[in-house]
C-alpha cells in the first residue's frame, strides 16, 4: 500500500479574500465523555504498544483513538483536517489540492447522506466512539489543537476512508496528469471489437504478503506474512495496536491515523494482509462543450447543463493570516469535472459513492472463519488491494480484490473516452466470482508482491489470463520481490518456521529481475576513460546481487539502477543508465572517498539522535527506500510494520512484529520514539502478547483515558 500525491491547483481566475482566524474559544469540558460512558483500559507493553481492553467494540475504538493521539496527535489531527477539507489552513499552499479534491468529489455530501443508512449501528457506534476518544485527548491538550476543527464526529472518521481509498488505485495520478500543458492521452474511437492482450499496469513499488499451508511445512504449521510497505511518517504510516472487547473483538494489527479498526492483521482464528494492486478502475471522459454555452456538454445527442458551484479553499500564509479562494467545481453525468485549457474532462472511478470501507474492515477483523471472511469481502466496499489470507484450519487464500467496471469492449479503455455517449458510461461491476482468486493450491503457498495474479504460486492452480476481460486492466508484470518469493518458496517443499522468517528478510535481487538486465548492460559498457567510472565498474562486476550491510558493490548498483527501475514501473521517462552510472560513481567517490563503500554507510535509518546502518533496499523482500540527503540515503518507506503469524497444528496462534521506529511515532521525548529501530535494522522481531497474563508479565503501565499515566 502507497501514499497519495495530487495535482497542484492553478491560482489563476480565483476570487480571493484575506481572513484572520478568530474562532471562538473552545469549550473543552464539553468534549470529555461523561463518567461511565465508556469502559476501557489501556495497557502499554514494554515497547509502549497499546493493548486496548473494553467492554464493547465501541469502548475499544474510543480507547484506540485516545492512545493513538497520545503517540501521534499531529498526524491523527491531520486525518481530521483532510476530512474537513482544511489541510491547507495548517499546512499551507501545498495541501490546497487535497482540500479542493475533497470538495470537488463531494465526499462530505455523500457521507452525510449515507451515514445513517449505509453503515450498521455497531459501526456507527465505533466511529462515533473513536471521535469521542480524539475529542477527549484534544480537550486535555488544547495547545496541540488547530482552532476551528473540533469537535470531531463519526462522519469525519468515515470521510477519512472515503477520501483516501481512491488514491490507492491511482485516481490522484489520473487527475494530476490533466494539470499539464496539453492533453496527456488520445481519445478512443469506437472500434469494431476490443483488440489486443491484457493491459500492463505500472505499479507502485511496495508491499509483500505470503501464506504457507500445512502441506508445505514439516510440522503442520500455517504461516502468514503481513508486510505492507508504507511511508514511515505521515497520514498512511502504520501504528500497531492490540484490541480486545467482550463482544468478540480480539485482534492485533496495523491502523492508519484516524482509523478505528485494524486494517490488516490477525485474530485468534485468521489473518490477512493487503498489497497494492492496480486494476484499471479510473476513466477520464473528454466532454464536447456547447460553443454557445461553456457550461453545457453534449450527451446522447442533447446539450446537458453542468452542475456548477464554487467551493472555498482556505490557505495559511503565515501565522494566523489566511487566504480563501473560491474554485470552480463542476459535475456531469459521469462524475466530477475539471476544465483545462486543452479540454473539459469528467472523472469516473469504481466505488465512487460507497462509504462502507470501514464496515468491511470491521467485519473482516471480526470474522471467525473463512466463510465469514468471504462474506465480509463480498461487501466489495474496498475497490482494490490484493488480499493474502491464512487461518488456523490451514486454509490459505489469495484474492485479487478489485471492483471491475463492466465496460463496452468496443472502446480502448487505456485511452481517454468520448463523453458524448452513454455507450462509454458504465454503471455496473463484475461479480465477486469474476476476480482472480486462488484458494488452497496444491503447491501449498501463495504470494503477492505488487505483481500479477497470474503467477501467485507454482504449478497448475494459478489464475488463467484467458479467463479475465481485457478491460479489467489486470497487471502482468513481476517485481523482484515476487520473483524471489517464487524462487525461495518454490524450491523448498518443507518450509520451517525459521525459514519463514528467513525468506521474509531475503536481501537478494533475482537473476531474472529487471535489475539483473540493467546489470548486464553496465558490464557490457566497459572499459571507461574516466578512472572513477572504471573503478566503479571494477567494483560492480563482482557484485553478487545482494544488499547485505557489509556489501561494497551494492551502493553503486542500487544508486544507478533504482531510478531506471522506478521510471519503468511508474511509466515515467527513463533516465540514461550509463549517465547515471557515471554520476553515481563520482557521487560515491566525492562523498566517501571510495566507490567500494559498505552499503550500511549509505543506507541509513535516521530517527532523532538514532542513525543506524541497514541492509535491504529497493524492491528487495527486506524492502527499504531512501532519500539522498547529501551524505547518505535516509530511509523513508518500505518495510515498516511487519507482522509474522503462525498457527500451530492445534490451532494456537503466535505472532511477532516490528515497527521501524516505535509506538510513539511523533513524540521525540518518549523512550518509544525509536526503541524498535535497532531491532528493525537487525532484521529481528519482538513478541506480540495476545494473552493478558503474558502481557502483564511484560507490562509497562495501565490507565484509563484521561488518567495521569504512571509506570508500575
Amino acid at each position: 500500500m502507497k501514499s497519495p500525491n495530487v495535482l497542484l491547483v492553478s491560482a489563476c481566475c480565483l476570487s480571493c479574500i484575506f481572513l484572520v482566524s478568530c474562532a471562538p474559544p473552545l469549550d473543552t469540558a464539553s468534549l470529555i465523555p461523561p463518567p461511565g460512558k465508556y469502559e476501557v483500559r489501556i495497557l502499554r507493553d514494554t515497547y509502549g504498544v497499546p493493548h486496548i481492553y473494553g467492554k464493547t467494540d465501541a469502548d475499544v475504538a474510543y480507547g484506540l483513538a485516545y492512545a493513538h493521539c497520545e503517540d501521534d496527535f499531529p498526524t491523527v489531527q491531520e486525518a481530521l483536517l483532510l476530512s474537513r477539507a482544511k489541510l491547507a489552513t495548517v499546512m499551507g499552499r501545498e495541501a490546497a489540492p487535497f482540500d479542493y479534491l475533497v470538495q470537488l468529489f463531494r465526499f462530505r455530501e455523500i457521507v452525510d447522506a449515507k451515514y445513517e443508512t449505509d453503515l450498521s449501528p455497531e459501526v456507527r457506534a465505533i466511529c462515533d466512539a473513536y471521535a469521542d476518544g480524539y475529542n477527549h485527548y484534544a480537550a486535555l491538550h488544547p495547545e496541540e489543537v488547530v482552532p476551528g476543527v473540533l469537535p470531531a464526529t463519526g462522519r469525519d472518521v468515515v470521510m477519512g476512508f472515503v477520501a483516501k481509498t481512491p488514491f490507492f488505485f491511482g485516481m490522484d495520478g489520473a487527475v494530476r496528469r490533466l494539470m499539464g500543458d496539453k492533453r496527456p492521452q488520445e481519445v478512443s474511437p469506437k472500434l469494431a471489437a476490443r483488440q489486443g492482450g491484457f493491459l500492463t499496469r505500472h505499479l507502485p513499488i511496495g508491499s509483500n504478503t505470503f501464506a504457507i499451508a500445512p502441506r508445505r511445512t514439516p510440522d503442520g504449521k500455517t504461516h502468514l506474512a503481513v508486510n505492507s510497505h508504507q511511508p514511515w511518517t505521515g497520514p498512511v504510516a502504520w501504528y500497531e495496536a492490540r484490541l480486545k472487547s467482550e463482544e468478540g473483538l480480539d485482534i492485533v494489527g496495523g491502523v492508519f491515523p484516524g482509523t478505528p479498526v485494524i486494517l490488516h492483521g490477525h485474530n485468534r482464528n485468521l489473518g490477512w494482509a493487503h498489497t497494492v494492486n492496480q486494476p484499471d478502475l479510473v476513466d477520464i471522459y473528454v466532454l464536447e462543450m456547447n460553443p454557445e454555452n461553456p457550461n453545457q456538454y453534449r450527451f446522447d445527442g442533447e446539450w446537458r447543463d453542468l452542475e456548477v458551484r464554487k467551493v472555498p479553499v482556505t490557505v495559511r500564509l503565515w501565522g494566523s493570516l489566511k487566504w480563501t479562494f473560491r474554485q470552480e467545481a463542476l459535475f456531469s453525468v459521469h462524475g466530477p469535472v475539471i476544465r483545462r485549457p486543452h479540454g473539459v474532462y469528467a472523472i469516473r472511478y469504481a466505488g465512487y459513492g460507497d462509504i462502507r470501507q470501514v464496515e468491511q474492515c470491521y467485519r473482516m477483523g471480526k470474522s471467525r472463519h473463512i466463510l465469514e471472511f468471504e462474506e465480509a469481502m463480498r461487501l466489495r466496499a474496498i475497490p482494490s488491494l490484493n488480499v493474502g489470507y491464512a487461518d488456523k484450519e490451514g486454509n490459505i487464500w489469495y484474492i485479487y480484490n478489485a471492483l471491475f467496471p463492466l465496460r463496452n469492449k468496443h472502446y480502448d479503455w487505456e485511452k481517454y473516452l468520448p463523453g458524448d455517449t452513454s455507450e462509454t458510461l458504465w454503471t455496473e461491476y463484475a461479480s465477486f466470482e469474476q476476480m482472480p482468486r486462488l484458494k488452497n493450491p496444491v503447491s501449498g503457498f501463495v504470494q503477492n508482491c505488487n505483481s500479477t495474479p497470474y503467477r501467485t504460486t507454482i504449478g497448475p492452480d494459478n489464475p488463467n489470463p484467458d479467463d479475465f476481460c481485457p478491460t479489467f486492466g489486470i497487471e502482468t508484470m513481476m517485481t523482484n520481490r515476487a520473483l524471489r518469493l517464487l524462487e525461495l518458496l518454490g524450491a523448498d517443499d518443507s518450509i520451517t518456521e525459521e525459514e519463514f522468517y528467513e525468506y521474509k528478510y531475503d536481501m537478494a535481487y533475482s537473476t531474472n529481475s529487471m535489475a539483473a538486465e540493467l546489470y548486464k548492460k553496465i558490464l557490457e559498457a566497459a572499459p571507461f576513460d574516466d578512472p572513477v567510472v572504471q573503478e566503479a565498474w571494477e567494483v560492480i562486476k563482482d557484485w553478487d546481487f545482494m544488499t547485505n550491510r557489509e556489501n561494497t558493490g551494492t551502493a553503486i548498483a542500487v544508486l544507478t539502477m533504482e531510478p531506471v527501475v522506478r521510471a519503468i514501473m511508474f511509466d515515467n521517462p527513463v533516465p540514461d543508465l550509463m549517465k547515471l552510472f557515471h554520476e553515481k560513481a563520482h557521487l560515491l567517490k566525492d562523498t566517501y572517498g571510495s566507490v567500494a563503500v559498505p552499503w550500511e554507510q549509505v543506507n541509513r535509518l535516521v530517527r532523532g539522535d538514532v542513525n543506524l546502518g541497514m541492509g535491504g533496499g529497493p524492491d528487495i523482500l527486506h524492502c527499504v527506500y531512501g532519500r539522498w540527503t547529501g551524505k547518505y540515503l535516509e530511509g523513508e518507506a518500505g518495510d515498516s510494520y511487519v507482522l509474522m503469524v503462525t498457527w500451530d497444528p492445534d490451532g494456537t496462534v503466535r505472532s511477532r512484529s516490528i515497527h521501524q521506529f516505535g509506538s510513539a511515532t511523533s513524540r521525540p521525548d518518549s523512550p518509544h520514539y525509536a526503541d524498535q529501530a535497532p531491532i528493525f535494522v537487525a532484521r529481528e522481531t519482538k513478541p506480540v502478547w495476545l494473552d493478558e497474563a503474558a502481557l502483564r508479565a511484560n507490562l509497562k503501565e495501565e490507565y484509563r483515558p484521561g488518567e495521569t499515566r504512571t509506570a508500575p
